[in-house]
C-alpha cells in the first residue's frame, strides 16, 4: 500500500472524528460569542490541547516518582528519601592507637610543661619537701589547672611527701589526683527517654555550630533518629550552616527565619521530634544577642518553652568551651552553671596551642563531667573523653 492511498483511508476514517469536532466548535462559539471569529480553528484546537494536557501530566508525573535505591541480598525494598548515604556505625576508639596519638598531639604544650617540668622537680636528688611543693604549685597553675585544684592536690601530696622520691612516683601520684577529678559516671544515652533534648549552650566562637554538626553526624551513624534545632536566630549564618550540617549528617533540621523568637523555634523543634518520633533533639543557642536582652534570661525562656512540651527537657544542657582560652573558659563555665546549670562539656580546639589543664580545672570546680573532646576538623575528630586516655597524654 502507498502513501497516498494509506493517507486517503485515514482521511476517511477521521472525517467522523472532524465533524464531531466541528459541532462541538460550533456550540462553543455559540455558547460564547466572543469565540464566533475562530470558529473554523476551534475544531483542531480541542485536540491539540488535549494533547498538551497529557504530555504535561506525564512529565510532572516522571519528576514526582522517587528514584529507588537497588536493594542488597537481605535488605527490603526502600525509597531514597535523602541524597546522602548513612555511614557505617562508629567503632569504639579505645583501641584505636591513633585516638591517642591525636590526643598526645593535642596536649602537646601542656604535656611539654607538665611532664618535663615534674621531671625537673628531682634532678640533683631533690626530696619533695616544702620547696618542690612550692614549685610544682606553680607548675600546675601556669599548665591552667586552677588555683583551686591545683591547692587541693598540693595539699594531698604534702601528706604523701614522705612516699615520693622520684619523677615517676610523683607523676604516679598526680596522675591519680588528675583522674580521680575527671572521672564521672556519664548515662548511656541509648537508655535515656524518647526524645532526648539537648541543649547546647556557649559563647561565640568555641565552636557550637561545628559541635552541634559533628554530634549528629555520630548519632546518626549510631542508627537515631536526629533533628537540629537552630536556636541562634541572632546570628545571620548560624541557620545557614546547621542546615549544611544536616544535609551532611542525613539529620533532619526546624529553623524559622532570621530573628526569630528562639524559644519559639525550640519549642516547635522538640515538638517536631515528638511528632516524627525522633530520637535525640540537639537545640542550637545564641553566644550572643544583637539585642539588649540578657543572654542568660534568653537560654531560661528556653528551657521553659521545651518544659512546657516534655516536662523535664532539657534532658541535657551541654557547654561548648574552647581549649585555648584557658582560664577564660573556666569563668564561663561558672557563668553558665549559675545561670542555667550545666550536665556536660565540650572541649574543643585541642590542638598543640591549647593549655589541656583547663579541662581538670573546669571539671573539678563544676563538678560536671567532659563528655568529648575536639582534636580535629573531621567530624570524626570529636570523641567520647576517655579520662585515662586523657591522664596518659598529659603526663
Amino acid at each position: 500500500m502507498d502513501f497516498n492511498t494509506l493517507l486517503q483511508k485515514l482521511t476517511h476514517a477521521l472525517i467522523p472524528v472532524k465533524a464531531i469536532l466541528e459541532d462541538l466548535a460550533e456550540r462553543a462559539a455559540t455558547a460564547l460569542p466572543a469565540l464566533a471569529p475562530y470558529k473554523g480553528i476551534l475544531w483542531w484546537m480541542i485536540p491539540a490541547t488535549a494533547v498538551i494536557l497529557i504530555l504535561l501530566l506525564l512529565v510532572i508525573s516522571a519528576a514526582l516518582k522517587t528514584p529507588k535505591v537497588p536493594m542488597k541480598e537481605g535488605e527490603t525494598d526502600r525509597e531514597l528519601s535523602t541524597p546522602t548515604q548513612t555511614p557505617p556505625i562508629l567503632t569504639s576508639t579505645a583501641a584505636d592507637p591513633g585516638v591517642l596519638n591525636s590526643l598526645k598531639s593535642g596536649l602537646s604544650k601542656t604535656r611539654t610543661a607538665l611532664s618535663s617540668g615534674v621531671d625537673a622537680l628531682f634532678k640533683g636528688g631533690q626530696t619533695l619537701d616544702d620547696d618542690l611543693l612550692e614549685e610544682l604549685e606553680e607548675l600546675l597553675i601556669t599548665s591552667d589547672i586552677g588555683v583551686r585544684t591545683t591547692m587541693e592536690i598540693i595539699e594531698t601530696l604534702s601528706e604523701k611527701a614522705s612516699e615520693i622520691s622520684t619523677s615517676a612516683e610523683l607523676k604516679t601520684a598526680l596522675k591519680a589526683l588528675l583522674l580521680e577529678r575527671i572521672s564521672f559516671d556519664v548515662p548511656n544515652k541509648i537508655t535515656m527517654k524518647k526524645p532526648h533534648v539537648m541543649m547546647v549552650i556557649g559563647v561565640n566562637g568555641v565552636g557550637k555550630t561545628t559541635t552541634i554538626g559533628k554530634l549528629a553526624t555520630r548519632f546518626v551513624r549510631e542508627g537515631k533518629k536526629v533533628i537540629i534545632v537552630a536556636g541562634d536566630t541572632f546570628r545571620a549564618a548560624a541557620s545557614e550552616q546547621l542546615t549544611i550540617w544536616a544535609e551532611r549528617s542525613g539529620a533532619e533540621i526546624v529553623r524559622h527565619k532570621d530573628n526569630s523568637d528562639p524559644a519559639a523555634v525550640a519549642f516547635d523543634g522538640v515538638q517536631a521530634a515528638v511528632a516524627r518520633d525522633a530520637d535525640i533533639v540537639i537545640i542550637d543557642t545564641a553566644g550572643r544577642l544583637h539585642t539588649k536582652k540578657n543572654l542568660m534570661e534568653e537560654l531560661k525562656k528556653i528551657r521553659r518553652s521545651v518544659s512546657n512540651i516534655i516536662a523535664d527537657a532539657p534532658h541535657e544542657t551541654l557547654m561548648v568551651v574552647d581549649a585555648t582560652t584557658g582560664q577564660n573558659a573556666l569563668t564561663q563555665a561558672q557563668l553558665f552553671h549559675e545561670a542555667v546549670g550545666i550536665d556536660s562539656l565540650v572541649l574543643t580546639k585541642l590542638d598543640g596551642t591549647a593549655k589541656g589543664g583547663i579541662v581538670i580545672g573546669i571539671t573539678s570546680t563544676l563538678g560536671v563531667p567532659l563528655t568529648y573532646i575536639g582534636v580535629g576538623e573531621q567530624a570524626d575528630d570529636l570523641r567520647p573523653f576517655d579520662a585515662e586516655e586523657f591522664a596518659d597524654a598529659l603526663l
